[in-house]
Formats: structure tokens, C-alpha cells, sequence
């Protein structure tokens, strides 16, 4: 049975206040890639998720079906996994991408699939009659979608989307395995040199959660803004 000395504990061998001050900038010079990696693959994201959710519910059964095959693919399969695909397999097929180009192209494409459920979930929860209502007054399909039922659907949405967002704002320290130089790999740069990677470790950790919570807060206003908009 393993034995835990209690007494012999150091906090100074897990964190090193000093190299994690001194080491802040270098790490921090990666803020950039990670945000620039986050919002373009959520760009992305959001306009094939789109596409995707009306694809979903399409009466189509030839559109229908090759749309739940990609979202249960992606949904099914590790971002690593497709990323590596990206990044080293498709050079075997003549086709060579960029480690950025290959981590929003992947975390796009992946954060796609579950952005397509959570829109199709909120396009369902309105109410049909909408339709209906929009379809009396002579209003064309595209023109509903637009200016009726996507505002409704944005307020339902917008609490799980600000979820997939924080979890690709996680996500995107992936990209340091295919050499991409944001956060994690510049920690990682940082503890190779230094032989300390739990202070890195943590000083990432703590980098990460302060994102989270700033983002968190602006999905806050977001929710309160849209609320006064649909009480109005």
C-alpha cells in the first residue's frame, strides 16, 4: 500500500511564483494564435452549423441523411484524431495545409457538427405557428427564417453556443501537437527549457480560466441585451 508523507509536501516543486512572472510574456506571446485559432474556427462553426441544422431538418431524405453521417462522424471522433488527419495524412494525398490553416479548418469543421444540433434543437423549440403567421402575411421562407424565427432561435441558442465556444477556447491547446504556436506550446517551450512543466502546467491553467471567465461574462450581457430585446 502506497504511503503519503505529508510532512515532506513542497508547494515550491509544484509552482514556481518567479518563473511564472518571468516566464508570462513569453507565454502570453501565444494569446494572439489562440484567440485568432478560437473565433475563426468559430466563424467557421456558425455558418456551417447553419447550413447543417436546416439540412437536418430538410424533407430531403438525400440531404438529410449525408447531414447526420457528418455530425455523428465529427461528434464520434477525437479532434486529435482529425487533425493529424489534416495536418500528416493529407500530404500522402498531394494536399499540404499550413498547422494554422489545419487547426481552424479541424476545429472548424468540428465544432460545426455540434453547433448544428444545438441550432436545430432551437429552430424546433419555436413554435410553428410562426411559420404559419409569417406564410399568411406573404412572407417567403428565406425571409421568415431571417428576420422571424433566427432571432428567437438566437436567444435559445446562445447559452449552449457561449458553451462551445468556451470548450473550443479549451480545445484549441490541441493545436500545439501539430505545432502551432499558441499557448500551450509556448508553456511547453518555456518548461522544456526550464525542466519545470508543472509550473507551466499551472500558469497555463490559470490563463485559460481567466479567458473563461471573461468570456462568460460578455455571454452574460449577451443573454440580458437579448432579453430586453424580446421584452420590448
Amino acid at each position: 500500500m502506497m504511503e503519503i508523507n505529508i510532512s515532506e509536501f513542497d508547494v515550491s516543486n509544484l509552482f514556481d511564483p518567479k518563473l511564472a512572472i518571468d516566464s508570462l510574456p513569453f507565454v502570453l506571446g501565444g494569446l494572439p494564435m489562440t484567440i485568432a485559432v478560437s473565433f475563426v474556427a468559430m466563424g467557421i462553426g456558425l455558418i456551417l452549423g447553419l447550413f447543417l441544422a436546416l439540412g437536418r431538418n430538410s424533407r430531403t431524405i438525400l440531404l438529410r441523411w449525408p447531414v447526420r453521417l457528418y455530425i455523428s462522424f465529427m461528434r464520434g471522433t477525437p479532434i486529435i484524431v482529425f487533425l493529424f488527419i489534416l495536418y500528416n495524412g493529407l500530404p500522402y494525398a498531394g494536399i499540404e495545409l499550413s498547422a494554422y490553416m489545419a487547426a481552424i479548418i479541424g476545429f472548424g469543421l468540428n465544432s460545426a457538427a455540434y453547433i448544428a444540433e444545438i441550432n436545430r434543437a432551437s429552430l424546433n423549440s419555436v413554435p410553428s405557428g410562426q411559420w404559419e403567421s409569417a406564410q399568411a402575411l406573404g412572407l417567403t421562407k428565406w425571409k421568415t427564417l431571417g428576420s422571424i424565427i433566427l432571432p428567437q432561435a438566437t436567444r435559445i441558442a446562445l447559452p449552449p453556443l457561449t458553451n462551445v465556444f468556451l470548450d473550443l477556447v479549451k480545445a484549441s491547446s490541441l493545436a500545439a501537437v501539430i505545432t502551432v504556436p499558441e499557448l500551450f506550446q509556448k508553456a511547453q517551450i518555456v518548461g522544456g527549457r526550464t525542466y519545470d512543466h508543472m509550473t507551466m502546467y499551472v500558469l497555463i491553467a490559470l490563463i485559460y480560466w481567466s479567458l473563461c471567465i471573461v468570456i462568460s461574462a460578455f455571454q452574460e450581457r449577451l443573454e440580458k441585451r437579448f432579453s430586453r430585446y424580446i421584452q420590448t
